[in-house]
């Protein structure tokens, strides 16, 4: 494993990610963000670690076949010590930069289980978890959260046990978990934990466009960013913040460049993710329902009024959703692609409808 941390794709520039997205960062999407102008690093999705886990073979091809060029963080996700000590002494076997720790995750099913965003209620149990696994990490050893459970009590303990055990670089989400992705992004929050660690503190909370990570970088201080939902919306983000924060023309997508997005997406998120049993029409509309869950992002940018949104959902096979693409995108060719989401043009957190079946995706990261 390196002993320094990764650099800047652009010399004296701050730190870029993608960060770790439940059934999204997988081995695919990383390398297809990388053909739109990669992140400085990557982190997997967590890795579940429990008493009879062994690390997932498909989040294992992330870091074994990256083709990418950066480096690639091994997130876990648990709170038994044992077996986390064990898990790491897994993943050493394979071309980790380094060993992240998910105290951040929100989603009700994984806080309940008393890890990810769960364990921010225990910060003595957190104290003994970074303790330990600094003691068996050999080479990095990084940690994401959220600034506490349902508000920030322990949010002070526990930097301070990030600061006596060395961790190597914290990423600081801007909301409780119980704040889910509601709520403003408290990002006095995150400039404290710049003032209170040693490490380099990463930002991360609706860093939505080039501009908007401009504005964090200057509101807290930090020593990087991390992007989420937004690079799946935008997968030119990392390469126009480069391009701000450097003083170049930053690149403006239209939207015939969002239509040959869409298709490297669909291209790229069919591999190995529909079972080969499956029957050709089976396969093709869970594909599009997969599909769906990442255009629900993408038409945030397309068109203030969401029509983009409205006839996506409806498509049920591959056909009717570029026809969609034909009339919303193509016909529209030389139309700019906004770089924030138009007002009132969410990502609709649940699917209540048979015909919007899959629209979204779960647990994603900010």
């Amino acid at each position: 494993m390196p002993a320094a941390l990764p650099t800047p794709h652009i010399p004296g520039q701050p730190l870029t990610a993608l960060a770790p997205m439940q059934d999204v960062t997988d081995l695919a999407f990383m390398g297809l963000i990388a053909d739109y102008g990669a992140p400085d690093y990557y982190v997997t999705e967590f890795f579940r670690v429990h008493g009879q886990s062994r690390p997932e073979a498909h989040i294992l091809r992330s870091i074994d076949e990256n083709r990418t060029g950066r480096p690639v963080f091994a997130q876990l996700i648990g709170e038994d010590i044992f077996h986390l000590e064990r898990t790491v002494d897994l993943l050493l076997k394979h071309p980790i930069a380094g060993i992240d720790l998910n105290l951040g995750c929100p989603a009700p099913k994984v806080y309940k289980k008393n890890v990810g965003g769960g364990l921010l209620r225990d910060p003595e149990h957190v104290d003994t978890i970074l303790a330990a696994l600094r003691t068996r990490v050999p080479g990095l050893f990084t940690v994401k959260m959220r600034i506490g459970f349902e508000d920030t009590r322990n949010y002070e303990r526990i930097l301070e046990s990030v600061a006596r055990h060395r961790v190597d670089l914290l990423v600081v989400h801007g909301r409780t978990v119980k704040e889910m992705y509601r709520s403003a992004v408290r990002y006095d929050e995150i400039a404290r934990a710049v003032r209170s660690v040693p490490c380099p503190v990463v930002a991360n909370g609706n860093v939505t466009s080039a501009a908007a990570a401009e504005r964090v970088l200057a509101e807290t201080g930090a020593a990087g960013l991390m992007c989420g939902r937004h690079a799946i919306r935008n997968p030119w983000l990392f390469r126009q913040i480069r391009e701000r924060l450097s003083g170049r023309p930053v690149f403006k997508p239209t939207l015939r460049d969002v239509d040959g997005y869409i298709r490297a997406l669909y291209a790229a998120t069919g591999a190995g993710f529909v079972k080969p049993e499956m029957e050709a029409v089976a396969r093709e509309r869970a594909h599009v329902a997969r599909m769906k869950k990442f255009l629900n992002f993408v038409g945030q940018s397309v068109d203030p009024e969401g029509k983009f949104l409205h006839d996506m959902r409806r498509a049920m096979n591959a056909a009717e959703l570029f026809e969609v693409c034909d009339r919303h995108l193509l016909a529209r060719g030389d139309e700019p692609f906004a770089d924030e989401p138009y007002p009132g043009i969410v990502a609709r957190p649940n699917c209540e409808t048979p015909e919007t079946e899959g629209c979204t995706l779960e647990n994603v990261a900010a």
